[in-house]
């Protein structure tokens, strides 16, 4: 097949993820080629491997995509596929570990969008507390908000010492203050719960983090939103579906969105990026602020 377009995929654990492979061919690429078990030294070598081993014109037919569960591992491979390049030899690279960067650029897209439309509210100056918040759609959902001016709290049932180490972690990275704070048991949620006006549910697929009577008890919170489709959902009285639907019985009214609806959006996205990557003039780099970037369109557009 001549001028075919190929995306190799970089991935630090056992096995690609067939989501990412999927999109990648709903994208029309022609060629995916998976690499499992890749550590960061190997990303230099592979990405120069790649940059010069079809010409001038090829490098604009080739893409990246770095996979894996960690999000700082994938975010120190982006940038170390970026050090790699030689111009103008050059490709497209997309960091995405677990579809956490997607995942969490279309929640805070779709928090921004209706806490807007629905309470007339941005981000800055709102507490958000990220149940589950040490995971990789946790830990780069509280990166972003922070950046839009939220005072972000990383939840742990771990405890606070957990929480405050990975928020210290990512906050000397990402240059963000983020705080810990413990979700171990109900009491230590209801201790922080009255004060929130985001809470997300980022927790294990299948667990409930928050009890409707607790939704009922949240006297500042505007909105909940729950990443967790498989039951039992993650917040109870937050429907799969729910895109800024009242949650019954909440003192401040808040909005509830669901897992299939943020998920919606992260599909759009997800593809919406394998085909700018594709069919970009210039190579582009797209790690959590450039996905928030388009999340934002998306939602602006719906």
């Amino acid at each position: 097949m001549k001028d075919t377009y190929l995306l190799h995929m970089f991935n630090p654990t056992k096995n690609v993820s067939p989501f990412d492979v999927n999109m990648a061919y709903e994208a029309a690429f022609d060629g995916v080629i998976p690499y499992s078990e890749v550590v960061l030294n190997d990303i230099h070598a592979l990405t120069q491997d790649t940059i010069f081993s079809r010409g001038k014109t090829g490098v604009n037919r080739t893409g990246i995509f770095i996979g894996g569960r960690e999000f700082g591992l994938a975010i120190d491979m982006f940038n170390r596929a970026k050090t790699a390049m030689v111009p103008p030899f050059e490709v497209s690279v997309f960091a995405d570990p677990s579809g956490a960067i997607t995942t969490a650029a279309a929640l805070t897209a779709c928090i921004e969008i209706q806490l807007k439309e629905k309470k007339g509210e941005t981000l800055k100056g709102m507490r958000v507390d990220i149940i589950g918040g040490t995971g990789p759609v946790g830990v780069c959902t509280g990166i972003l908000a922070a950046n839009c001016g939220a005072t972000v709290y990383l939840t742990s049932r771990r405890g606070t010492k957990v929480a405050t180490e990975y928020a210290a972690e990512y906050n000397a990275r990402f240059d963000v203050n983020m705080l810990g704070v413990d979700s171990s048991t109900d009491d230590k949620i209801m201790a922080f719960l009255p004060k929130t006006h985001i809470v997300i549910g980022a927790a294990k697929a299948g667990v409930q983090v928050l009890s409707k009577r607790e939704l009922d008890q949240a006297s500042n919170l505007l909105v909940a939103a729950d990443v967790n489709a498989v039951p039992a959902l993650g917040i109870e009285g937050v429907d799969v579906h729910d895109m800024g639907a009242e949650i019954a019985g909440t003192p401040q009214k808040a909005i509830g969105l669901g897992a299939l609806a943020i998920g919606d959006i992260k599909y759009k996205l997800h593809l919406k990026l394998f085909e700018m990557m594709k069919n970009a003039d210039q190579p582009l780099y797209i790690d959590h602020e450039y996905a928030f970037k388009v999340a934002r369109d998306i939602t602006r557009h719906l």
